[in-house]
């Protein structure tokens, strides 16, 4: 596991809020162990005052979570960071208690002829102390929403936030430290060391948001103590664009999708495949898109910046090669003007005449950058997806609904969105979550309670015992009444 600090770099000019040890690490951890074998399983009173305090942090705090987002980010839009950090998580905590007591009662399921009149139902149980290490591109959302779940399932939790937006992360540190106990909920603050020594301790499960590559690394730490984990990677998320959907209309939400936050979105569209006769007409569409959603760039606070200048080079890198390779470049900047500097701004940038040899066909762009591949046919589009890895998110865009329903079933993503683009993670109902390099496991929902419970299966015997006529000394009955249960 040395190998995970290795990945994992420090954002360049960045103040990191004082890291924790590794023996505070498993003093904090030991502390929730002990509080939970006091209180194994906290009652539904208890599990919606913890998701009430936690909703009216967030609801009393916008103003400072949205601020201290917007000094990591030199550049976070307020109304970005109140909807998708704020409204997201409002939205999640509501749900989860609109339902919380009816996915706490034990589930009733079936029992066989043989078996009755016995019961069984399953019964979900806290796990325990979970382990949560969130990312910094909604430094909030995904700390606090994993936590609202994890509350209502009845566990405790620990949370290491990202080094990259450390303003954030202490300020979630103070809020959480006002309304809850140090044996219910605490952050970890540190680097990647702190990341590992996290990664190591023996939680009863463990998420992590983040890149595919350091998602290895959390496995393998977590594999040593058999740690369950729920890992939400990334990928390369397609969008298909059929010939017959309206232009205007798909690039609207497409740019809406991929240039919110700067395209620093794990399920933002990554690449687009749209027919060759559609290319220069889509292209046009974006251009006109961008215009009226972000008129100006440079000073506007709608737009966002690149969270740091680490992660700055690398997506300047990624366009620097692909035109070193033969991509035409179009920047979609209405003014024109000088970004480079101290803004750390990437204007919305469309790649034509891409291969699979530029670094930006291979990894996740995770920033402004958008390439465009063209299709022939919708099979040849459909197999362009099949041929990578599963990605953890796939959009398409067609009024035709048979049409719709072949390219879901044909590919494999973690999840999907038809005629728009991001807006099925906001579906509280949904689980969300990946599929192979894009993740595994899911949360949201109740899937999310799921996740973070111990189904218990349980057998409840009736008085009168059916299957004693089974019991020894086997002899002639046992083997009538096998024969007429078996059958031939």
């Amino acid at each position: 596991m040395a190998q995970l600090a290795s990945v994992i770099e420090a954002p360049v000019g960045a103040k990191r809020p004082e890291a924790a040890t590794s023996n505070e690490l498993q003093t904090v951890f030991d502390r929730m162990k002990a509080a939970y074998r006091r209180d194994p399983n906290p009652s539904y009173e208890q599990r919606v005052q913890h998701l009430d305090k936690l909703l009216s942090l967030v609801r009393d705090n916008q103003a400072r979570i949205a601020q201290a987002i917007s000094q990591d980010f030199s550049c976070r839009s307020v109304h970005e960071t109140q909807i998708a950090e704020i409204f997201m998580l409002v939205s999640a905590i509501k749900h989860i208690r609109k339902h919380l007591k009816g996915w706490m009662k034990p589930k009733a399921r079936h029992v066989q002829m043989t078996f009755q009149p016995g019961s069984a139902k399953v019964h979900y149980q806290p796990l325990g102390v979970v382990g949560v290490i969130s990312p910094w591109n909604y430094p909030v959302s995904l700390a606090f929403g994993p936590l609202a779940i994890a509350l209502a399932a009845g566990n405790r939790v620990m949370i290491k936030p990202s080094e990259f937006t450390p303003k954030t992360s202490e300020l979630m540190k103070e809020l959480l430290a006002q309304s809850f106990s140090e044996d219910v909920v605490s952050i970890i603050t540190g680097g990647p060391q702190v990341g590992q020594a996290f990664s190591e301790l023996p939680f009863d499960h463990l998420l992590y948001t983040g890149s595919t590559r350091v998602g290895r690394f959390v496995m393998q730490a977590a594999a040593k103590n058999l740690t369950p984990v729920t890992l939400e990677l990334g990928g390369k998320s397609p969008t298909i664009v059929h010939e017959s959907y309206p232009i205007e209309k798909a690039a609207q939400r497409i740019a809406s999708g991929k240039w919110f936050n700067a395209g620093q979105t794990c399920i933002a569209p990554d690449y687009l495949l749209v027919p060759e006769s559609k290319r220069d007409a889509l292209v046009e569409a974006l251009r006109q898109a961008v215009t009226s959603f972000y008129p100006t760039l440079k000073d506007n606070n709608d737009y966002s910046a690149v969270v740091n200048e680490l992660h700055y080079k690398r997506l300047t890198g990624y366009v620097q090669d692909a035109v070193a390779r033969g991509a035409k470049k179009i920047e979609l900047n209405p003014k024109n003007e000088q970004l480079q500097g101290d803004t750390r701004k990437i204007a919305p940038t469309i790649l034509l005449d891409v291969n699979d040899a530029m670094t930006v066909m291979q990894d996740e762009i995770f920033g402004p950058v958008l390439p465009i591949v063209t299709y022939r046919t919708l099979d040849e589009a459909i197999e362009y997806v099949n041929d990578r890895p599963r990605p953890l998110a796939l959009y398409y865009f067609d009024f035709d609904s048979a049409r719709a329903r072949n390219v879901l079933e044909r590919t494999v993503s973690g999840g999907a969105a038809v005629n728009e683009t991001v807006m099925h993670f906001a579906i509280e109902d949904l689980p969300f979550g990946g599929v192979g390099p894009s993740g595994m496991g899911a949360y949201h929902g109740f899937e999310g309670f799921e996740t973070f419970s111990h189904k218990k299966a349980v057998f409840y015997q009736a008085r009168w015992n059916g299957a004693a006529m089974m019991a020894p000394p086997y002899g002639e009955k046992v083997e009538k009444l096998l024969k007429m249960i078996i059958g031939k």
